[in-house]
């Protein structure tokens, strides 16, 4: 049971938000258009079977996971605080 100034269920508000922010972050970094044969960042060739389970994309395994890392640690919003902070 939450107490002090939030409302009943305020937990669960802040837990469906952040789902929801995961899930459109998640939509819009997904590629469109016609896969590459060759990666746009180091030119690497992007084997058939990643052209064909990613539809438009656009880097070679290498260059996403790196892309992927570098805007993992950008991140400035912590919304997955203690619950203690979110309800104060």
């Amino acid at each position: 049971m939450a107490s002090g100034w939030a409302h009943d269920g305020a937990v669960q508000d802040q837990i469906d938000a952040t789902v929801d922010s995961a899930v459109e972050r998640a939509r819009s970094r997904l590629a469109q258009g016609e896969s590459l044969a060759f990666c746009e960042e180091c030119d690497a060739p992007i084997p058939e079977r990643r052209r064909v389970a990613i539809p438009g994309v656009r880097l070679c395994i290498q260059c996403q996971s790196e892309l992927e890392g570098k805007e993992k640690s950008l991140s400035l919003y912590n919304r997955s605080g203690s619950k203690d902070s979110q309800l104060r």
